[in-house]
């Protein structure tokens, strides 16, 4: 089928394209540039550089006629989105109603969103956290996103437009920024690669789920195949500390750096991890990569020096 990919240029987005290629699909890219990388564009892709606040996002539906779309395209940052909510609700909120309101007027039949798990449901009440846990998001970022789930429904009872929602943990991997605040396994092999001494966060002994983008890209691919408006945490169901990640990319860059702590960052959660029980029941998946294969990986990449390779080719 026809696939259009909002964000397809970008570090999620792209594998997702290159996915959706290799399984068969045409795919259409619509990315504005602001953080995604043309060069990160499958060259079997159509692209598109318009923003999804633009009008003109109508003219793209209206060209290609998407069966489906996957909607990736975001601002991502925690800390920028507090800085700047109001931006983060016109992209994350509007953004994606415009998304939404051209899937009506073009007769997409199914829609994959992107959400957030780790900043979508603040401070967890218990562990691993679970579909039906609060989302009670502590930033913009995490509001906005979540706040898009609501219009999937509406849009779904409405105009019948099938939904199937992925709530993303940390996702790290080859085309990762390593110079944002996001993505701390890039941040980390990029500096440790380049001889620059981390700063880990707090003691380091705080929690995340991290998932390889292999794993996140075959669930948007099952996603796309599903029916019925579901809801899933994507996750290993195991927490990683920090420090756990600087020894495992020390290990892998044969670099000797001693792990130097910052302050904690304000508002940060402390411990969160996701059971991704759900999605292997009614979808059949479950993550592949194991954190030592995906620390490699991703080392391997920034060692190679890619983030410039051309054509949506890792």
């Amino acid at each position: 089928m026809k696939i259009l990919i909002t964000g397809g240029a970008g570090f999620i987005g792209s594998h997702v394209s290159d996915a959706c290629i290799s399984a068969g699909h045409e795919v259409v890219v619509v990315d504005d540039l602001s953080t995604g990388k043309r060069s990160n564009v499958n060259q079997a892709a159509a692209f598109y550089q318009v923003d999804i606040l633009d009008p003109g996002l109508a003219d793209v539906f209206a060209a290609e006629r998407p069966c489906a779309v996957s909607h990736q395209a975001a601002r991502v940052s925690v800390q920028e989105s507090l800085r700047d909510p109001i931006g983060y609700a016109q992209v994350n909120v509007v953004g994606s109603v415009n998304v939404l309101e051209q899937c009506r007027r073009f007769g997409v039949r199914k829609i994959v969103y992107a959400s957030t798990a780790g900043a979508g449901y603040g401070e967890p009440q218990w562990l691993p956290v679970t579909e039906n846990h609060p989302m009670n998001a502590l930033d913009p970022y995490g509001a906005s996103k979540h706040h898009v789930e609501h219009y999937l429904a509406v849009y779904k009872h409405n105009f019948s437009i099938d939904y199937t929602v992925l709530r993303y943990p940390n996702v790290y991997g080859p085309r990762q920024d390593p110079h944002g605040e996001a993505g701390v396994i890039a941040i980390f092999a990029q500096q440790l690669l380049s001889g620059e001494q981390p700063t880990i966060t707090g003691d380091g002994e705080q929690t995340r789920d991290f998932l390889h983008v292999s794993d996140v890209v075959s669930a948007n691919l099952l996603a796309l195949e599903a029916s019925g408006g579901g809801t899933y945490n994507v996750g290993t169901g195991k927490g990683t500390t920090i420090n756990e990640v600087f020894r495992g990319l020390a290990a892998e860059t044969q670099c000797q750096m001693p792990e130097i702590h910052g302050p904690v960052r304000p508002g940060e959660v402390r411990n969160i991890y996701f059971d991704a029980g759900l999605i292997e029941r009614e979808l059949g998946w479950k993550p592949s990569v194991t954190l030592d294969e995906g620390l490699r990986d991703t080392v391997d990449y920034f060692r190679r020096g890619s983030g410039e390779a051309s054509g949506g080719e890792q």
